[in-house]
């Protein structure tokens, strides 16, 4: 009875750093991301160079999310732009093809 309670002591420490590990990339990554929309919307950075050079914090980040951080975009601004392109708005940005990025960042 004594193994069985070693094996489940030494799993579960075993399991917190990777648990920790997994937070600080979170986090890390969530602040990377807030990063990039400030930057978007004080126009120190486009939303096409975004798109086109694929950052890594933006790899994972919905469409509609990144346009929606550029001053005077909302939903329906948003949606409009998508519809006519056709992207959906929980698109990623790293999973979007060749054509897309490129029909999306000359419609901006």
């Amino acid at each position: 009875m004594n193994a069985t309670a070693t094996v489940a002591e030494s799993t579960q420490v075993a399991a917190t750093p990777q648990h920790l590990k997994a937070l600080e990339r979170a986090n890390e990554v969530r602040l990377a991301r807030a990063e990039l929309k400030r930057r978007v919307a004080s126009g120190e950075l486009s939303v096409a160079e975004v798109v086109l050079s694929r950052p890594w914090e933006a790899r994972s980040m919905a469409v509609s999310d990144l346009l929606m951080s550029q001053r005077r975009w909302g939903r329906t601004r948003c949606r409009k732009l998508l519809i006519s392109i056709p992207i959906t708005e929980n698109k990623q940005v790293g999973t979007m093809t060749e054509r897309q990025v490129l029909a999306l960042a000359a419609a901006l």
